[in-house]
């Protein structure tokens, strides 16, 4: 509290961040305003395993639009566990730490973010077939919204940093 009993403000931090949304065949990318308040859809690329292509397209994202940290959902089960699709966003965010050292990465639970994407496509008239095209998109809109909000409302960065220096455990590295 401050002398005159308001509640001291914190400072926004201001500049652009990227969402991701890692999938087994696709990887959706969202950005937010400079102001760090407004997600937007950016792009679905194709997940590239062999030459990492999709990485190095987010690499160039986060330099094209001066980012201050890339955001990456990470898929845990209801339960809170994590299996097989979480030990993958895991490796993907660490080696894509690992590409952009100076700019922070962070995991955020994304728990049911595709279910959501479906329907807010669903409800705003995208049939079907239309959505496979988006809903990564979508997904990495909820991912990054979500931490955005989550920033507003209690004022610290969400989520957990990933280490640019760490290795993948064993289980997490390419096969």
């Amino acid at each position: 509290m401050t002398a005159d009993g308001e509640r001291p403000t914190r400072e926004a931090r201001l500049g652009t961040r990227i969402g991701v949304d890692v999938g087994n065949a696709r990887v959706g990318v969202a950005a937010s305003d400079p102001s760090g308040v407004l997600a937007h859809p950016v792009a679905t690329l194709a997940r590239d395993v062999e030459r990492e292509s999709d990485l190095e397209r987010i690499v160039a994202l986060v330099a094209e639009r001066e980012a201050i940290e890339v955001v990456v959902g990470l898929p845990r089960h209801l339960s809170g566990e994590e299996g097989e699709a979480a030990r993958s966003a895991r490796a993907y965010a660490a080696r894509l730490a690992q590409r952009i050292p100076a700019v922070t990465v962070r995991l955020v639970d994304e728990r049911l973010t595709t279910v959501a994407a479906h329907r807010r496509l669903r409800d705003s008239g995208v049939p079907g077939r239309g959505q496979r095209a988006v809903v990564d998109q979508a997904a990495a809109v909820i991912i990054l919204q979500s931490a955005l909000d989550a920033e507003a409302t209690s004022g610290r960065a969400p989520g957990e940093t990933v280490s640019p220096h760490r290795k993948p455990r064993k289980k997490e590295r390419r096969r």
